[in-house]
């Protein structure tokens, strides 16, 4: 069904000049300022906390706003929470348990250690592989079902997805810890759905309708599915939209990156990956 007779084709120079300036953007930040990576990856302290009286993760991340270090928070059972800091030294890991005390009465230390940034450094060295491999074998899937080009646009509109995400992380030094790592990997899944419904909707008006042009086939099909693209968004930002207000802190910052993804992954499914289908087939069809 369609409803809309929107020509997205012909302003497909328009629509990569605009997530070039995003990505761009973020690209220099990433060079000017770098990524602000949480505990997760720079590595630091972690201590197991059991409180008489559960003070509320609220009140501790307010106590703990007040130390001047990094840190995070998470509760982990009745009266249990897991903190994290930047790496400290014996002294003044043992002022802030006492501060704790201090300012909660009596706390056990269930448990002590420090976290190695190797860590970091192998979940991001994870993260990487898990993208490649995801790539290759998108591609190879896709060229199986569709064709070759079909494939390298929907990565390249994937790849312009975690650019953007990354780099509004990047401008606005937004931390980044492995709740991000697994959103970027979810955006990804989201993203390359809505691209393939496109696709497939591209490859059936070429068979039904091949007296069209190839801008034109691409203008119909994105019409086609522009309704159901619309509203399945909508429906997920309304879901993501309740957790970053509601659901607290702790998942905040995931849930912004899934925002961020979510609207630069229909955005790409619409205006870049299509697109650049054309335009490689185009050069393909100029050296044939």
């Amino acid at each position: 069904m369609q409803l809309t007779k929107i020509a997205f084709t012909k302003h497909r120079k328009k629509w990569y000049l605009i997530s070039m300036m995003v990505i761009v953007a973020g690209l220099l930040s990433m060079m000017l300022q770098g990524l602000h990576f949480g505990i997760d990856f720079s590595g630091g302290n972690m201590m197991e906390l059991e409180f008489t009286n559960d003070p509320g993760i609220n009140s501790l991340r307010t106590h703990m706003e007040d130390q001047s270090i990094s840190y995070n928070v998470q509760k982990s059972g009745d009266d249990r929470y897991i903190l994290r800091t930047e790496e400290l030294d014996e002294k003044l890991a043992s002022e802030l348990l006492g501060g704790i005390r201090d300012e909660y009465g009596e706390v056990t230390l269930q448990r002590d250690e420090k976290v190695s940034a190797s860590i970091g450094e192998e979940l991001t060295r994870n993260a990487l592989m898990a993208l490649g491999i995801a790539a290759i074998l998108m591609i190879a899937y896709i060229t199986f079902r569709f064709e070759f080009y079909f494939g390298i646009a929907a990565v390249l509109a994937l790849l312009h997805d975690v650019l953007i995400t990354v780099g509004i992380f990047s401008i606005f030094q937004i931390e980044i810890n492995s709740a991000f790592v697994a959103a970027l990997l979810t955006i990804i899944g989201y993203s390359i759905n809505d691209t393939i419904v496109i696709f497939d909707r591209i490859r059936e008006n070429s068979n039904r309708k091949s007296k069209m042009g190839i801008l034109e086939i691409v203008d119909v099909s994105i019409n086609q599915t522009l309704f159901r693209s619309i509203t399945t968004t909508a429906a997920l930002l309304l879901v993501l939209l309740s957790l970053f207000f509601l659901g607290g802190n702790t998942i905040r910052d995931f849930v912004l990156a899934m925002l961020i993804g979510s609207i630069s992954g229909v955005y790409s499914s619409i205006f870049v990956a299509s697109p650049l289908w054309i335009d490689l087939t185009f050069i393909k069809r100029k050296k044939s």
